[in-house]
């Protein structure tokens, strides 16, 4: 999935240079894997403008603005916060599109509510409403996957949302 990802990636690079878009991502669950999979794609910071791991409520609160009553009422996995997180990115950066991502990619943290698999995804736009998504990873027989298939999964949904948000008629 890593090759798929990449690819991905440098379809997202090309379409937001064609349109002269600017990418912000805030990342959770993922750890900066979006933001290093972008990177990684030399060039890529005629693109890219900036990224930020918020892996912690704090974090969420501080660098985002995420605010502490939204946490405390819907928990960082839901799709409230991932759209908070998005519209955080947008607001502390240069970016026209923002893409948030907030899960639990395990192997422990799951509940029945939100098991281990459960990614929420978020992608705002300037002056456009923004895109909620929510995604349950699951393997077969519905196990869950390995955390790192869970979050390799997420990268490339995310990329596939900003793809769309760059270039809709080049849908992924």
């Amino acid at each position: 999935m890593r090759d798929e990802n990449i690819v991905m990636a440098r379809r997202v690079l090309d379409a937001c240079n064609a349109r002269k878009l600017k990418i912000a991502v805030a990342e959770s669950c993922t750890g900066g894997l979006v933001a290093a999979t972008l990177t990684e794609i030399p060039g890529s910071s005629a693109v890219f403008e900036r990224g930020f791991v918020t892996y912690s409520n704090e974090a969420k609160q501080d660098l985002l603005g995420v605010p502490g009553e939204l946490l405390a009422a819907h928990g960082a996995v839901s799709p409230q916060v991932a759209e908070a997180m998005a519209l955080g990115a947008l607001e502390h950066s240069r970016a026209q599109v923002a893409l948030s991502v907030t899960g639990i990619a395990g192997p422990d943290g799951g509940t029945a509510e939100k098991p281990v698999g459960l990614v929420h995804f978020a992608l705002a736009r300037t002056e456009r409403p923004t895109l909620l998504v929510e995604k349950h990873f699951v393997g077969q027989h519905g196990k869950s996957l390995a955390r790192e298939d869970i979050r390799r999964s997420a990268v490339l949904t995310g990329l596939k949302m900003l793809l769309e948000a760059a270039a809709p008629q080049l849908r992924a």
